[in-house]
Order: structure tokens, then sequence, then C-alpha cells
């Protein structure tokens, strides 16, 4: 008998295998966790603007796993973003809410990425930009790993959490000159179409269908995507339902065990 289902969805670029040491955590405390291994990536749900095919594919994944039952949604970034607008539009599907850094763009904000894209500036400041150009092949997982425990961000990581993003995040690279080759399992092109899809009309979705889920928020102290976003409709949205971890934006990657307590804190001992 579990406490009920718990159903991650995870950030753009990091397949949910990198999420590991959380789903361990929470299966321990008594849930049952599933997640889509990659968003994106199926053609019948392809990325668009404003992400409605992406919220599908969810929405699917959660009817095929699950039929006729609720549970909860925890969603990273990316992930937390599609957990709220399918709690929204389908309702029936949703217990709680829980979003990990997915700061929503409202006001002024959206206007000023809507008008950015509409004159072809958009891509110009959107993390796409860098997306596009990642390093996306290596001669074997070891040297994958050297490469990202080498940068800045990653040695933030949790250890285990960056191993598991290598085991999950690469896959055998058919071009590569060796059997041992390999390459992003999350392909670059999808990530960046992905960034550069971001919704610009989520207030106005919350104001038709608000959710009648329960919505938690964790954000990380030093997230600078929540500095960006701003913080007034996610405030508006989850009320005294909003929890801090010292951290980045990453910070489920750099603080899983934290951030794994965090959330069971938020859903409580109910069930879905």
């Amino acid at each position: 008998m579990t406490l009920g289902t718990i159903c991650f969805s995870h950030a753009n670029g990091f397949p949910a295998g990198t999420y590991r040491v959380l789903f361990e955590v929470w299966r321990r405390a008594g849930w049952r966790v599933i997640a889509l291994p990659r968003i994106g990536h199926d053609m019948a749900f392809p990325v668009t603007m404003n992400w409605p095919h992406l919220r599908q594919e969810l929405a699917q994944f959660i009817e095929q796993q699950a039929p006729g039952q609720k549970m909860h949604l925890v969603g990273h970034s990316l992930g937390g973003f599609l957990s709220l607008m399918l709690a929204a539009r389908r309702p029936e599907l949703a217990g709680q809410v829980v979003m990990l850094d997915s700061p929503i763009v409202s006001g002024w904000r959206s206007h000023s990425v809507t008008m950015a894209r509409s004159l072809g500036l958009f891509k110009r400041f959107s993390p796409g930009r860098i997306s596009a150009r990642r390093r996306y092949q290596w001669p074997d997982h070891d040297a994958a790993y050297q490469h990202y425990a080498a940068k800045a961000a990653f040695a933030r990581w949790d250890e285990r959490v960056l191993r598991d993003y290598i085991a999950s995040g690469t896959e055998p690279d058919p071009t590569g000159a060796s059997p041992q080759a390999v390459r992003l399992a999350f392909q670059r092109e999808v990530e960046t179409h992905i960034y550069d899809t971001l919704p610009t009309r989520l207030g106005a979705l919350l104001r038709r269908h608000p959710p009648q889920a329960l919505v938690h928020f964790i954000a990380g102290t030093k997230s600078a995507e929540l500095r960006q976003a701003g913080m007034g409709a996610t405030r508006a949205l989850v009320h005294e339902r909003l929890n801090w971890i010292d951290g980045t934006h990453l910070f489920p990657m750099e603080k899983p065990d934290e951030t794994a307590a965090a959330v069971l804190r938020c859903l409580g001992p109910a069930r879905p």
C-alpha cells in the first residue's frame, strides 16, 4: 500500500534519470514515482509555441500509467510549468502540484517576451543561444563526466546526481570513432526549441482556469531565473505555500536530499 503517486516532470535538457536520488527518497517514504524519461522527443507531441503538445504528452502519460486516478504533479523548471498547465486544464488528473523553481512569467515581462519574439530579438537572450552550441559528443562516458565536472555550474552538483546525469543523459553515438563513444540523449535542437517557445500566456490561462489543486512552490535562493521572471504572479498563486532552498535554479541537482524532503513536506500525509 503506497501513500499515492508522484508524477515527476524534469527540467529542459535533463532527462528524468538525473533525479534518481530524489525518486529513491520518495519511494522509501512510501510513494510510487513515475516520470516521462525525455519530454519533447515524441514526434506525436511536437514542441510548439506555449507547449500545448508537451502538456498533452504529460496528460497521456498519466492516463496510461493510472487510468481514472489523480496523482501529485511535481516538476522542475520546464516540468513545473507543464505540471501547472496540466492541473489548470485537466483538474481531474491532479492532486497537488509542487513547482521547483518554475516562476510564472506574466504581466509586463510576458509582454516583453512577446514583443521580443515579434521583433526577432528573443533568441539573443534566450537560454537557447547556449544550448544550440552545446557540446554533444564524447569519446566515452568518463570523458563526458570530466567535461561537466570541470564546469563551475556542475561542480556544485551532488556527485551522485552528476553521475546519474551522465548515465541517463547520454546514449551510444553511432557516429563516434569507437564503440565507447557517447552523445547527449536529450537532443540540443529540442532543448533549444523548448527554450525559444516559452509560454507567455500562462497568466491568462490561470485566470481562465484557476487550478483546483493546491499549488506549492520551492525556490532557489540564488536562482537567476527567478530574479529574471519575478515572483509577483507566483506569490499570488501559491500564497503561503512558498519555500526556499539555498541554491541556484538547479538546486534539485545541488541538494537532492534536501529537495526531496521539502517536496514530501509540501505533500504531507494526504493521499491524492
